[in-house]
């Protein structure tokens, strides 16, 4: 596998001067947040949390994408947290970026460095520590697991994109692959945390239309990206939000590959009217 990079907010603020103009829209559909709004006045704070903010790119919206939030988590060295869910029902998955941290899940520790992936279940009892000398980046996908009687909850694990590989999708000559993290028959998981990789010159060759809500954040690349009835440019740093339904389809625009993270909830029953 070739050298993997992953693409994180540039922080800060643009100059005086810049222009209004961006690529930055929200519809009743999808959403696309640029890399240039990620800036130090849309960051936020958590309590329990010390010396670290967040950009948060989704959050559950009634009649728009319901199922999971995604924050991108910047870590100052020495900052963590000891508590850092306060939702015992969510459940979680990490994925790094940039710097480095200990990740402590029921009192083992792991080395969290770009290209980490942890999952973490509901109750876990999980802490982060950045010991480093810079600060460390990592994705943070929450959701509320949704307990199916006679299945078990998942454990938690630690891997890397690199340990886990690519599969190819058929009939692309691996053109097109995904990394799969879980595997998609386990029954246990109702998300998927995944990357998916188009080499230069790749498509989607057709409008996937369907019911799982996607978070796709950019790591790699540029590529024009089919969201709904509209074209957009998307480069490594930006943020897309999907819908159930959305339609959306893809062409990588090189020179070196295409990569995202992308989430989407499965394996569960569509929710029918509250009684």
């Amino acid at each position: 596998m070739p050298d993997l990079t992953y693409a994180t907010p540039p922080g800060g603020l643009p100059p005086q001067s810049q222009l209004l103009t961006g690529r930055a829209v929200f519809t009743t559909a999808y959403a696309v947040i640029p890399k240039g709004v990620m800036s130090d006045i849309v960051t936020s704070y958590l309590p329990h949390w010390t010396d670290t903010r967040l950009w948060i790119l989704s959050r559950p919206l009634s009649g728009f994408a319901e199922t999971f939030s995604q924050y991108v988590m910047d870590v100052a060295p020495g900052g963590g947290s000891d508590r850092p869910e306060a939702d015992p029902a969510a459940e979680g998955v990490l994925f790094v970026t940039a710097g480095e941290f200990t990740l402590t899940i029921a009192g083992t520790e792991h080395s969290m460095v770009p290209g980490s992936y942890a999952y973490l279940p509901p109750a876990t009892d999980w802490r982060v520590k950045n010991s480093g000398r810079v600060n460390a980046r990592f994705h943070w996908i929450r959701k509320a697991y949704e307990k199916i009687e006679g299945l078990e909850t998942p454990p938690a694990f630690v891997t890397t994109e690199a340990k886990a590989g690519r599969i190819s999708m058929p009939d692309t000559d691996g053109k097109w692959a995904t990394t799969r993290f879980v595997d998609p028959t386990d029954l246990r998981h109702d998300m998927h945390v995944n990357i998916v990789t188009l080499e230069p010159g790749a498509v989607i060759p057709f409008a996937e239309t369907h019911v799982m809500e996607h978070g796709l954040y950019v790591l790699e690349g540029k590529a024009v990206y089919r969201l709904n009835q509209d074209w957009v440019e998307v480069e490594a740093g930006d943020y897309m939000w999907l819908r159930a339904f959305c339609p959306q389809a893809c062409y990588a625009g090189g020179p070196g590959p295409f990569r995202y993270l992308l989430y989407k909830d499965v394996n569960r029953h569509a929710k029918l009217a509250y009684r």
